[in-house]
């Protein structure tokens, strides 16, 4: 039985605590709320940071005798404490996984209930230790940090079951082949009293093992392995198709079903060493983009919008999601199975947090795995991002700054260093299949000096776009997976930053509310440079496009040397925004993604960038790389590059192999900037059977 709907709800009180969720009270005055929904996205909540209790009524006979009777919340944001015609069940922590409570005894009482259920959601602030793990949908640059998500945000249903209920079912592939694939289960089981069962697991439909097994009262832990034979494998789309299958695992008590749970995975080996993945034995290098929530009401998004931000991600070329901050409902990750796109998922703690949440940080990791283990798309678990708490190197800040930073990055902390190994040692115990990556975005520190994945936001946060190429060299550590880069930029729907008052915006509004970062904007786009809203809002994008450009083609030239991969930030907004998104929240794209689409093509050819501006007789060197994702060799491709100036132009030629998944030097070319001010102009050409590959890039020769 669905519970969704209508509920009705209304700021809670200490007299409403006690009364408030008796089944005789009168609750005809209280505001009718939809389930789920965040309870903001209400105008009678839209400003309230309190909790708020929620009441519907239930109308339904009694379970037959031998059935028990549960009720499970799929989802409630964040705290709550349940009851059901006023006897408590229990309290619940958690925004991401299901809860669930027996009610077959109460159930028995009557045949009209009433559900009630405090929720409570508080604030986090901004620079403080946060108390809940929310992870993005409080305290974050991506949302509005007035916006609470609090609320019963994922469907309540009623189910009944026979005497033993599977309360979880856990299943990961370890490894699998042409030959075989090898499955781990794992299950709770919620045994009403000490008895034998029998376990019967189907793949896809057909019965492959029965098992019998004790069980003592309560709850009970079991876990096996089975072998498929001849599996049909689960590819990344780049690289082959996408088979799923289907697990079924039912109860059977006396021989007849007590219970059964059904997952869709798929059959894959996946490996991530040195910051490289492989996929079935087959190396990739990871393009991809971080991932916002599609909505920051993300309850009320449709599965519709949920799977469209996966489908746009696949046909932009990407091969990777970092699902950012958040752990998102089942159609994103059901998406990413069918369309073939790996996911980087982030446990949601980010940045610093107080020391009261180990306990809970190691609970929800199970819970994590056990929600999504199953799904084959998921290639790498993170546990914690920016633990320092400091998200990029102080831009123009004092040395004093600059110290701290280094310093909260080198030091030990109790983020860093305790809590985070607990959170990757709960990863590792219940999913063995996968990496765990302890912190994402931790410099290089002492004792081994090695670090984690980067966050690189030169051209905007750090110095020039250019820099990336030459920290690349000094410390190529630094480029073995950068995680983030890219730069903000202003949308073109952007309504919200009241445009016809320019240059007089409320720029605090914007910085408090929209996730501006002024400085930023004022150091690489100045907003006095220009004399209209919409002149600043296209030089915004445009400099946002020429870092993702070139930042991308930095990272695949060392493709493999030793960059593994990448993940732009960010590839949507999940609410209307001025930031690095690619896309904003009505997925209007931006001319970084334009950018981003052009850079991710499987065969490009690439320079060395020119300089912004060359003095006249200057002597410029520059490598011509070309690039091929794809698993074939092009054979006698035809390479050429064509510069141009005022007044002339000249034209080199190659002709030769490009290995299949490899990075290619073509041949470098040496020119005296000549003498006649204007533009230069770089064309780069690879020509292979009917493809072609362009690129360009422009300088000012000046005196």
């Amino acid at each position: 039985m669905q519970l969704n709907g209508p509920w009705r709800a209304t700021v809670a009180d200490d007299d409403l605590r006690r009364s408030g969720v008796n089944l005789g009270f009168d609750d005809h005055s209280w505001a009718t709320i939809p389930v789920p929904s965040h309870w903001q996205s209400h105008p009678t909540f839209a400003d309230n940071e309190s909790s708020v209790v929620y009441r519907t009524d239930v109308s339904m006979p009694a379970p037959a005798d031998g059935t028990r009777r549960f009720i499970t919340f799929d989802g409630i944001f964040y705290q709550a404490d349940v009851w059901f015609d006023g006897a408590y069940l229990g309290d619940h922590e958690g925004y991401f996984f299901p809860v669930t409570y027996e009610i077959t005894d109460l159930s028995r009482l009557v045949d009209d209930h009433v559900v009630a259920v405090e929720v409570s959601c508080p604030r986090q602030r901004m620079g403080s230790p946060k108390r809940s793990i929310t992870g993005v949908f409080q305290a974050s640059e991506l949302i509005d940090p007035a916006w609470n998500p609090g609320g019963i945000w994922r469907p309540v249903h009623i189910d009944d079951t026979g005497p033993v209920r599977i309360d979880r079912l856990r299943v990961l592939c370890r490894d699998a082949n042409e030959a075989r694939a090898h499955l781990r289960l794992h299950a709770r089981l919620d045994c009403l009293q000490a008895r034998q069962i029998r376990l019967r697991t189907r793949i896809d439909g057909v019965i492959h093992s029965e098992q019998e097994h004790s069980l003592a009262r309560g709850i009970n832990e079991v876990a096996w392995n089975l072998d498929v034979e001849a599996p049909r494998m689960w590819w990344p789309w780049s690289l082959g198709e996408q088979h799923l299958t289907d697990v079924q695992v039912e109860v059977l008590v006396d021989n007849e079903p007590s219970d059964s749970r059904q997952v869709r995975t798929g059959l894959r080996e996946i490996a991530f060493q040195d910051w490289t993945f492989s996929v079935n034995g087959e190396r990739m290098f990871a393009k991809g983009a971080c991932l916002a929530p599609t909505r920051a009401a993300l309850g009320e998004a449709s599965a519709d919008d949920i799977r469209r931000d996966v489908a746009l991600a696949r046909d932009a070329g990407l091969d990777l999601l970092r699902v950012y901050g958040h752990i998102g409902r089942p159609e994103l990750y059901d998406a990413a199975d069918e369309l073939g796109v790996l996911l980087w998922q982030d446990f949601p703690l980010q940045h610093s947090f107080s020391r009261n949440v180990r306990k809970q940080a190691v609970q929800q990791a199970r819970e994590a795995v056990d929600l999504l283990g199953h799904h084959p798309s998921i290639a790498v678990w993170c546990a914690h991002d920016e633990p320092t708490g400091a998200r990029t190197l102080p831009a123009g800040g004092s040395k004093r700054s600059l110290a701290s930073h280094i310093a909260r990055q080198q030091l030990p902390s109790w983020n860093k260093t305790i809590l985070d190994r607990w959170v990757k040692r709960a990863f590792e115990q219940y999913d063995e299949t996968r990496a765990t990556i302890a912190h994402s975005g931790v410099m290089p520190h002492l004792p081994q000096l090695d670090g984690t994945d980067s966050h690189l936001y030169f051209g905007w946060n750090q110095g020039h776009d250019r820099d990336l190429a030459s920290v690349a060299a000094n410390v190529p550590r630094m480029v073995r997976f950068v995680s983030e880069f890219g730069a903000q930029s202003v949308p073109d729907s952007a309504d919200f930053a009241g445009a016809d008052q320019w240059p007089g915006l409320d720029w605090d509004h914007l910085i408090d509310h929209h996730g501006m970062q002024r400085d930023a904007f004022e150091r690489m786009v100045p907003a006095h440079q220009f004399d209209q809203f919409d002149s600043w809002r296209q030089a915004t994008q445009r400099h946002q496009a020429n870092v993702v450009r070139h930042s991308i083609e930095t990272l695949r030239r060392l493709k493999y040397r030793p960059t593994g991969g990448f993940c732009a930030f960010v590839f949507n907004d999940a609410a209307p925004m001025i930031s690095a998104s690619l896309l904003d929240h009505q997925r209007q794209p931006k001319l970084a993604f334009t950018a981003l689409v052009e850079s991710c093509r499987p065969v490009i050819v690439v320079a060395e960038r020119l300089p912004d501006s060359i003095v006249v007789g200057a002597t410029v060197g520059l490598d011509i790389h070309v690039v091929n994702d794809t698993r074939h060799r092009l054979e006698q491709a035809a390479c050429s590059a064509t510069l141009q100036w005022v007044g002339g132009s000249h034209t080199w030629k190659w002709v030769g192999d490009v290995d299949d998944d490899g990075c290619c030097l073509v041949g470098t070319i040496q020119f005296v900037v000549a003498d006649a001010p204007g533009e230069l102009r770089l064309d780069l050409t690879l020509e292979h059977g009917d493809q072609v590959a362009t690129n360009r890039y422009t300088s000012i020769v000046t005196r």
